[in-house]
């Protein structure tokens, strides 16, 4: 059974890498993080400076050593931080499943970053982790996240209502999932 122990490999890919999450990430990450278009469809709460940004990278390396979550950064071969990516949480015992997460600077979008990093994720998932399924969340509303879940091979699974809680109120939720078997 896979077992992180706080250690998260970096992943190559063509034209990006993902690498484990550093403090020295917080400033690109909170730019990342706060844009309007992008904080729009995050469920966590806001960060008021890069040193927020900071203390929860530490707390998801801390959620990475407990076993419970793993994200990286995502890479340009120049050094610039594009975004994040990664699983939010995961469970091996009884279900073999992790739920990935991802968000990607506006200035990136379309031009295939994020397909590449999430087919890194899903490979590093399913081969390494030894996962059967994996799913990914989204507001109903965002036809983007939608639309690449369904270009890597996603099934829309139906809409968890009242899902989530955030500032706003309850929301819906949109459940993609992708199995192994799906892949082959």
């Amino acid at each position: 059974m896979y077992k992180s122990a706080g250690i998260i490999p970096t992943l190559y890919g063509a034209r990006v890498s993902l690498r484990p999450l550093s403090a020295a990430h917080a400033a690109a990450l909170y730019e990342i993080w706060t844009h309007p278009a992008v904080g729009l469809w995050l469920d966590a709460p806001p960060l008021a400076s890069a040193a927020d940004a900071e203390q929860l990278i530490e707390l998801l390396l801390q959620m990475s050593r407990e076993e419970e979550s793993l994200r990286w950064s995502i890479v340009l071969p120049g050094g610039e931080i594009i975004g994040s990516c990664g699983f939010n949480q995961w469970q091996l015992a009884g279900a073999y499943r992790g739920e990935l997460g991802c968000e990607l600077s506006p200035s990136c979008w379309g031009q295939g970053y994020m397909r590449e990093a999430l087919a890194l994720l899903l490979e590093f998932g399913f081969v390494t982790m030894g996962l059967n399924r994996i799913e990914a969340l989204c507001h109903p509303d965002n036809l983007r996240a939608a639309g690449l879940f369904r270009a890597l091979g996603f099934s829309e699974e139906g809409i968890m209502r009242q899902y989530r809680h955030t500032a706003s109120g309850f929301q819906d939720t949109a459940l993609f999932a992708l199995l192994r078997s799906d892949r082959t």
